[in-house]
């Protein structure tokens, strides 16, 4: 019997979905949630997938763990919670071919690639989803690039140690990249604000006006004198 999970990288807790798959057969689940944080304490803080072959019949499993999605690796690597929303709009962090390297590496097992340049484009190809910028660049302008011979010797030698000075210089372009950003963010929230500004008034003239006619509509109207009889 197999069985498929996607689990918290060493934290993993017992759920319902684990005890309906597992309940069945008989298994403990704590010795299975056990084994799995062991297993995965490398992934903290990751999305991991792992897969369950069981014995149904001894009630042995063993613990298969696959690398996380690069999706989570860059992340972890970056250092963000999130991808942005906004590719082409707005970076969420600023690699270093290095940290590239590192993560098609770990994840290089896993890849359909065949080499590691390959693996690294696969890897910069996500950057671009999650928008993040790869030395000072887009991540789109840099597959051609790579295609060209750039950054050759790092991906030859899987270098994965970025030197601290360019790490500092890589986020202080990023620091302004952000700064730029957000200030791009407010302008643009001033805008929204100051067209919507004219409508609200509108809105609210036009119910003061609604409130005032049906004020006036409910008053009585005024009652005719009646003729004396002579």
């Amino acid at each position: 019997m197999q069985v498929k999970l996607l689990v918290e990288g060493g934290a993993m807790k017992p759920g319902p979905t684990l005890s309906q798959k597992l309940g069945p057969v008989g298994i403990n689940i704590n010795q299975v949630i056990q084994k799995i944080n062991e297993a995965t304490k490398n992934f903290l803080g990751l999305k991991v997938p792992v897969e369950l072959e069981i014995d149904t019949s001894t009630k042995e499993f063993e613990v298969k763990v696959f690398s996380p999605p690069v999706s989570e690796l860059l992340k972890r690597e970056i250092g963000i919670e999130k991808g942005s929303g906004l590719q082409k709009k707005q970076y969420v962090g600023n690699a270093s071919i290095e940290q590239i390297i590192s993560v098609a590496k770990t994840k290089f097992p896993n890849m359909l690639a065949r080499d590691m340049k390959k693996a690294v484009k696969t890897v910069i190809g996500t950057c671009v989803s999650l928008g993040i910028l790869v030395e000072n660049q887009p991540a789109s302008e840099w597959g051609h690039q790579i295609d060209g011979g750039k950054f050759g010797k790092e991906i030859k030698e899987e270098i994965t140690e970025t030197p601290p000075e360019k790490k500092a210089e890589l986020d202080e372009y990023f620091s302004k990249i952000k700064e730029e950003q957000e200030k791009i963010a407010k302008q643009e929230q001033a805008a929204k604000e100051a067209a919507a500004a004219p409508k609200e008034g509108e809105a609210a003239a036009a119910t003061t006006e609604t409130k005032e006619e049906s004020a006036e509509a409910k008053k009585e109207p005024p009652k005719k004198e009646e003729k004396k009889k002579k």
